[in-house]
């Protein structure tokens, strides 16, 4: 086990902040290689309940380059579980920063990769307003049910391959982005992917963020099943049902170093 990584519910996740991923990933934009594409995955509460099922899903999760916390149950989790993560780190708030710090280098190639049609070339407009060193080098919006079609899937590669970008933003929803990158990493003409859930959306203005204060209360899962509550009240349900069994299983597991709440 890397030993910046920290076991829990199944997977390693790194722990880093922001500030560290940042610099870890813009070292890896930058590099000068021919090394397979690095991936990163953002695991928040309901990707923590779809690993506990799916084979597949935990198998890309173990290849991910970066494990980055994304929602704030995990993180407080692993501090009630004795081996704290420093901070969370979504994929929402990682692009952006990403993008802030290619203000220090040289442009940074980038390929929009998901979201409704129209939407990432919207999304590119506003990166190009806000972070002129930012080149959205392509865009596109996959037809539903493009992972099960070869045809489709070259295209795709094709299209990323023509564009040649140092980093390819994600939004496909998971677990369709993980497991989709995780298959074709090797064939991925990018230095860089990160699974980014519905960031491209935030981007063009589609979707807004919570407010800060809601976020750093730990209180975005109210916003957001509050502004679609048709796609996401089963989801969240499901998760308030299933995650606390996940967080007794940890809790019960023989050997692990539990905080001592008397003193």
């Amino acid at each position: 086990m890397n030993s910046d990584r920290i076991e829990m519910f199944g997977i390693e996740i790194d722990s880093l902040r922001m500030t560290g991923a940042v610099d870890r990933l813009t070292t890896w934009l930058h590099a000068d290689t021919d090394a397979a594409c690095r991936f990163v995955v953002t695991p928040n509460v309901d990707h923590t309940v779809l690993l506990q099922t799916s084979d597949p899903l935990r198998d890309a999760y173990g290849d991910a380059d970066l494990v980055l916390a994304d929602g704030w149950p995990v993180v407080f989790a692993s501090r009630l579980f004795g081996k704290p993560l420093p901070e969370r780190v979504t994929g929402s708030d990682l692009i952006p920063a990403l993008f802030r710090a290619a203000e220090k280098t040289t442009p940074l190639k980038t390929f929009l990769l998901g979201a409704a049609p129209g939407v990432a070339q919207r999304a590119a407009v506003n990166v190009h307003k806000q972070f002129p060193n930012v080149q959205i080098v392509g865009t596109y919006s996959p037809p539903l049910g493009f992972e099960n079609d070869p045809e489709e899937n070259q295209q795709i590669l094709e299209r990323i391959a023509d564009a040649q970008p140092q980093l390819l933003v994600i939004g496909l929803g998971a677990p369709k982005q993980e497991l989709w990158i995780h298959k074709v990493r090797h064939q991925v003409a990018a230095k860089v992917a990160v699974c980014a859930g519905a960031t491209i959306d935030f981007l063009a203005g589609e979707k807004n963020r919570a407010p800060q204060w809601m976020q750093r209360t730990g209180l975005e899962w109210a916003y957001r099943i509050g502004t679609d509550p048709k796609r996401l009240a089963k989801r969240y349900a499901k998760d308030a049902v299933v995650f606390p069994r996940i967080l007794w299983n940890e809790w019960t597991k023989p050997g692990l170093s539990r905080p001592d709440f008397s003193k």
